[in-house]
């Protein structure tokens, strides 16, 4: 789940920095790092799905419960008898001095822990846990009981330490497994913040305003009033409030007798609430919050929509350019029409990979996927480490028990016994994903193609390295010449994504015949492009424009029937897309079939002496094609006829290509199908042929597919009906005779 990262910061950068203790809590811009340690000491720094975390130095002192490197492992200490009589600060201030002096070390210790973090011996291994984490550990009162510690729960709060320490950062998106803790771990850090900070909000929101309620009145309440004395501050109100938790000075009567203590007795609240709302997009508008948790993030159900609401709340949490606030979001996904979709592009617009000048997200959050055999209940070892696979020697469990299987074990016997049940199956894996494509299956009972062999491919992409496979670029003219050499580049920033670019032979063929630019690569593959002619639209919600690269079966120098090129994307102008486009057609030497709905791209190709690169519909003979189509080539999307033959290409090339042929029909039954564009795979799994804008992917690579094959669309040439018999004459003798 995280790794160590080696000399990432120079060893004699660290020494210099941890002898003057100068490394300061935040964002290091020098050497591109979140520290999280403050005591101006660093440790290892880890890499947490991209997030570069530096740690605090490893004390000389470590707690440990034993001396047995066996017997090691976290275990929560009851505060001492003496002090859990106490219920106030105020009780407090009536004690002794010398019961005080007794117990003002232990105290000021639980006040470092909670802001400096935690070390303890875990199995031989120093281990560290932040400060909020050692809150909900030592001082969370749930359900059960105390919580256990869990190795997932530890690089959960390693990961929100960084992103509270972040100064770019807004917070983070948590796409979790069912029953992982988030909505106990988000109602402590509720109760942390809002019991530390003076003059500040909390807010909490959840799938439906009753489920809020629910977290505020059975987690968050309950936690705050089990605090010990000297972490609660005074509360005004009851002391089981319904909808605000006040941490604040009650409202009372002046009198000769206090009204000169007033100013004595105002610094001891802190002014801070806690409170929830009502699932809206427009929740919290114009509030200003220091923490906002967002729990089920992903089951905000129409017409209700998590993304218009972050959109709202996000300006909760900044003053200008400053954040001010951090927003906690975790939430396991519904199906995509049920809610999932939107958060599903929320957790998309929050990686860590794709930031923007200011060195944020889209989103502004961070996002972070723990998979299900990280936490799954039941096979957490005493120590908090997942058991992935059964073991071959005696575990106890974390709860005591002994562990006789493995999570994966259980998890893939659990697919096993569904696969015959496709939604029963999504709806598990959407439970415990162990990839991020898990975490977001859809319905199958909607989708009009094979469900089950486009996520048979999606998990196979996912279990491999994907910088491997395909390679993110753009294309460029040689040397800005417009018509001459197109030139591929890898980038990072680029449109493309490509997983075969032909060799050098093979490049740029374009042949002239009589004065026209033709394919020269014709007999290896084609494209296909859903284009669009308008480059703003208002609000920047046009659809994207598609690009898709096919091959043919073919014995040269090229893979056959895969798909090579994923392009989907809205450049800033039209222009630039058609550009774009045509480069992509000259570097491969391949034809393209567009929609002629939207005609602007085939008259760039016409304009610029590309016309023979545009194919002319395959369903008709070119003496029947209209004049705006014999002169810019293309195919129509308006007929049903078209449409159910794109579908139907898309149909054949998924039960041919993709996921796993079990009957052997067209490969061997264990050789998995190539594909390894997921996002096209996830727009087909989607596909709604009433509505067909919505699926630029799937538009593009089925017009591809069905150039081709274009073969299969000609039409055959009718015999006539009309029959014609001509007499025949025998030429024998002097007389002819008719032929009978």
């Amino acid at each position: 789940m995280y790794k160590v990262v080696q000399d990432y910061v120079p060893k004699s950068v660290v020494t210099n920095k941890n002898k003057n203790k100068s490394w300061e809590y935040g964002y290091n811009k020098k050497y591109d790092f979140v520290c999280i340690s403050r005591s101006g000491e660093l440790g290892d720094i880890i890499n947490i799905q991209g997030l570069i975390i530096g740690l605090p130095k490893q004390p000389k002192n470590i707690h440990s419960r034993s001396k047995k490197k066996s017997e090691q492992y976290w275990e929560r200490i009851d505060i001492p008898k003496p002090l859990s009589k106490i219920q106030s600060i105020f009780q407090w201030n009536e004690m002794p001095s010398e019961f005080k002096n007794n117990w003002v070390d232990y105290i000021e210790n639980e006040f470092d822990n909670r802001e400096l973090g935690y070390w303890f011996m875990n199995n031989g291994v120093p281990t560290y846990i932040s400060g909020a984490h050692y809150m909900y550990l030592q001082w969370t009162s749930i359900d059960v009981g105390y919580p256990d510690y869990r190795e997932a729960n530890r690089i959960f709060y390693l990961f929100w330490e960084a992103c509270k320490a972040d100064n770019r950062s807004f917070g983070m998106t948590y796409l979790k497994i069912r029953r992982s803790g988030f909505s106990y771990m988000g109602s402590s850090e509720s109760v942390n913040t809002g019991t530390l900070a003076k003059d500040a909000r909390v807010g909490i929101l959840s799938k439906t305003g009753a489920d809020a309620k629910k977290m505020f009145t059975d987690k968050v309440v309950p936690i705050a009033n089990r605090l010990p004395f000297f972490f609660k501050p005074i509360q005004d109100g009851m002391d089981k409030p319904k909808t605000e938790l006040a941490f604040r000075i009650p409202a009372s009567k002046i009198t000769k007798k206090n009204m000169y203590d007033a100013d004595k007795e105002e610094l001891l609240g802190l002014d801070t609430t806690i409170d929830w709302k009502n699932t809206d997009d427009n929740s919290y508008d114009g509030e200003k919050l220091l923490l906002l948790v967002h729990d089920e993030s992903g089951k905000w159900i129409k017409p209700n929509n998590i993304l218009n609401n972050w959109r709202v709340t996000k300006t909760c949490l900044r003053l200008g350019s400053k954040i001010i606030g951090k927003c906690m979001m975790g939430s396991t996904s519904n199906a995509l029409a049920k809610g999932g979709d939107n958060f599903k592009k929320l957790y998309e617009d929050s990686s860590l990979s794709k930031r923007n000048s200011n060195g944020q997200t889209k989103s502004g959050l961070y996002n972070l996927f723990i998979p299900m055999e990280w936490n799954m209940e039941g096979f957490i070892d005493r120590y908090g480490l997942p058991v992935f696979r059964k073991p071959t020697e005696k575990t106890i469990g974390v709860d005591g028990e002994v562990i006789e299987n493995g999570a994966i074990d259980y998890w893939e016997a659990e697919v096993e016994s569904l696969k015959n049940d496709p939604d029963a199956l999504n709806e598990f894996y959407r439970q415990f994903p162990r990839t991020e494509s898990h975490a977001f299956r859809d319905e199958s009972k909607q989708s009009l193609f094979n469900l089950t062999k486009i996520y048979q491919q999606i998990d196979y992409n996912d279990s491999v390295i994907k910088e491997h496979h395909l390679t993110r670029g753009s294309f460029s003219w040689k040397d800005g010449i417009k018509d001459s050499k197109v030139i591929w580049t890898p980038n990072n920033r680029g449109r493309f994504l490509v997983s075969w670019t032909p060799n050098k032979n093979l490049q740029n063929r374009v042949i002239n015949r009589n004065g026209k630019k033709m394919p020269g690569n014709e007999h290896l593959g084609a494209f296909g492009c859903d284009s669009y002619d308008i480059s703003g639209t208002v609000g920047g919600r046009g659809s994207n424009g598609a690009l898709h690269g096919l091959t043919k079966f073919n014995m040269d120098e090229a893979p056959s029937n895969e798909f090579f090129l994923e392009y989907v994307a809205r450049p800033q102008t039209a222009e630039i897309f058609f550009e774009e486009v045509l480069m992509a057609c000259v570097f491969y030497g391949m034809p393209i079939l567009v929609e002629n709905n939207k005609p602007r791209l085939l008259y760039h190709f016409k304009n610029r002496g590309y016309r023979a690169f545009s194919m002319n519909r395959p369903d008709k003979v070119f003496n029947k094609l209209s004049r705006t189509e014999k002169e810019l080539g293309g195919i129509p999307n308006s007929s049903e006829d078209i449409k159910q033959a794109h579908a139907a290409a898309i149909e054949s090339y998924i039960e041919k290509h993709i996921g796993l042929d079990m009957e052997g029909t067209f490969r061997d039954s264990d050789l998995m199908g190539s594909m390894p564009f997921t996002r096209t795979l996830e727009d087909w799994a989607k596909f709604d042929i009433s509505n067909r804008t919505r699926f630029d992917a799937s538009i593009s690579s089925g017009l591809a597919i069905m150039a081709c094959q274009k073969h299969l669309y000609t039409p055959e040439k009718k015999s006539s009906k009309i029959s014609i018999n001509f007499a025949r004459y025998t030429n024998k003798g002097l007389i002819s005779d008719l032929i009978r």
